[in-house]
């Protein structure tokens, strides 16, 4: 009697063992996907918005700085071209040489242009008139391109001297979701912290001079398609 409760018991432990390691192999499947945790996020989210369609379609907008790339500008075009999204460039004035024709395809596939300075300078360091000249000689190259100047600029390091608004007539833009795509340079990093983050009316800021923000874009597209949002220029964010 003795032997068979103990037969039991092992086998009553085996289950329980057997069990456990189909779970937590379910579990470090679920780990290793980038993915999975965004999906099941979602899919709450989905449930505690039901019943409320019909609702305005939540608009975000992408924005990129740092650009022309001479490599990933151009991959990023294609993969918005491909999505049919529109998004924001706020373009360097020293990486405008020898890469004209970007900043030309930009404006020509539809895409808002903004001003982030000629050399990548905190504004608020610079004397008055050195600051009006790092943001006035982009504009002025951008005109010289597109045909057309730009409103909106996007201070490097988020630091802005609202003197210069009335002189140069431009309008500052930040950002709310930061996904700190130079210093990972991580596609699952990127996707996932945007993921969790994104809202109506967002400003998402990204670099366009990454593969990894290539591929990461391609995937945040998709999602936030998948959730409803439509994407935006920033123009569209701030006024509309």
């Amino acid at each position: 009697m003795l032997g068979w409760k103990r037969q039991l018991c092992f086998l009553e432990l085996a289950a329980i063992l057997f069990c456990g390691m189909i779970l937590y192999g379910r579990t470090q499947r679920a780990e290793t996907d980038a993915e999975a945790e965004i999906v099941l996020l979602r899919e709450m989210k989905r449930e505690e918005d039901s019943g409320t369609e019909g609702q305005e379609v939540k608009k975000i907008a992408l924005t990129f700085d740092d650009g022309p790339h001479p490599v990933y500008t151009e991959q990023m075009l294609e993969v918005l071209e491909e999505a049919q999204v529109p998004a924001t460039f706020f373009i360097l004035g020293q990486n405008i040489e020898g890469h004209e024709d970007l900043v030309k395809e930009i404006a020509e596939k539809g895409h808002l242009i903004g001003n982030h300075t000629f050399h990548h300078v905190q504004i608020t360091g610079l004397p008055t008139e050195q600051a009006y000249e790092e943001i006035a000689e982009t504009s002025e190259l951008i005109e010289e391109l597109t045909g057309k100047g730009t409103e909106y600029v996007r201070p490097p390091f988020g630091t802005w001297n609202e003197g210069l608004e009335s002189n140069l007539d431009l309008i500052p833009v930040m950002w709310t979701i930061d996904t700190l795509d130079w210093t990972t340079q991580n596609v699952d990093a990127i996707v996932n912290h945007v993921m969790k983050n994104a809202g109506e009316n967002d400003i998402i800021l990204m670099h366009d001079s990454y593969k990894s923000t290539v591929q990461a874009t391609e995937r945040i597209i998709k999602l936030l398609k998948a959730e409803g949002f439509e994407f935006v220029t920033v123009d569209e964010v701030l006024f509309d």
